[in-house]
């Protein structure tokens, strides 16, 4: 099966700052793939790599079958993209926020109404969508975020640790949204601070220092460091790669 993601030695540098370096990955269609690394590992920046945000300094990637330097605006129409910080606009209602959005994507009418009542269901936001932005739980918030990231159909969503901050309980509705987003053959892409979430995804990647020293799913990352659990693979993977004691 041809990836819908896939990097080839793909490199970002900022003056004498390696932030990403010569990352080699990819991820097949309905895949949900996490990416995971203490702060300062690089993920951001990939991410905003491979949605055609930022060019890379060396290597190539391609998405949706597009190469993310060649053809960023081909690219961004095939996906979502949901950053750490949203930019909903806090004085709008739900409701509000999600026509603005769907008016971008040149959204309208019909299509428009059914769109909105078919995520506002799927995200229990219906008793919602008259309240403002600004007085949203975090919870709530992300999931407007992630509303008005779907309307045009993405092929793809990439979200940057989308559950930072929200509570248990919101995180668990996240999700279970996000285990329908598959079902519906939506390919994710996420990074996360979270190792339980990573125990979720198909497969996860750890990048450490701009490098992906370890790519594959999370009982075979267990297996192969002979560790109990995904925090305790990490833990001894990056002690290895520093030279430090297990």
């Amino acid at each position: 099966m041809q990836p819908i993601i896939e990097t080839r030695d793909l490199t970002k540098r900022f003056a004498a700052l390696t932030a990403v370096d010569r990352l080699n990955l990819s991820v097949a269609p309905g895949e949900i793939f996490g990416l995971v690394g203490p702060d300062g590992a690089g993920k951001t920046t990939t991410v905003r790599m491979l949605c055609g945000l930022m060019d890379p300094t060396e290597g190539s990637a391609r998405v949706a079958g597009h190469d993310v330097a060649r053809e960023s605006q081909a690219v961004k129409d095939q996906i979502g993209y949901m950053a750490q910080r949203f930019g909903l606009y806090t004085d709008l209602t739900v409701r509000e926020n999600m026509n603005f959005y769907a008016d971008l994507f040149g959204i309208s009418g019909a299509e428009r109404d059914r769109l909105n009542a078919q995520l506002l269901r799927m995200t229990r936001m219906e008793p919602f969508t008259n309240r403002q932005a600004g007085r949203l739980s975090g919870g709530m918030k992300q999931k407007l975020a992630l509303m008005c990231t779907l309307l045009h159909h993405p092929q793809i969503l990439f979200l940057d640790e989308p559950t930072n901050g929200v509570d248990p309980v919101s995180r668990r509705d996240f999700w279970a949204i996000l285990y329908q987003l598959l079902h519906d053959g939506i390919t994710i892409f996420m990074t996360t601070a979270y190792l339980d979430e990573a125990e979720r995804c198909n497969r996860v990647g750890l990048l450490h220092k701009g490098k992906l020293i370890r790519c594959e799913t999370p009982e075979e990352m267990k297996r192969a460091t002979a560790s109990a659990s995904l925090e305790g693979a990490f833990i001894k993977t990056i002690h290895e790669v520093e030279g430090l004691p297990a």
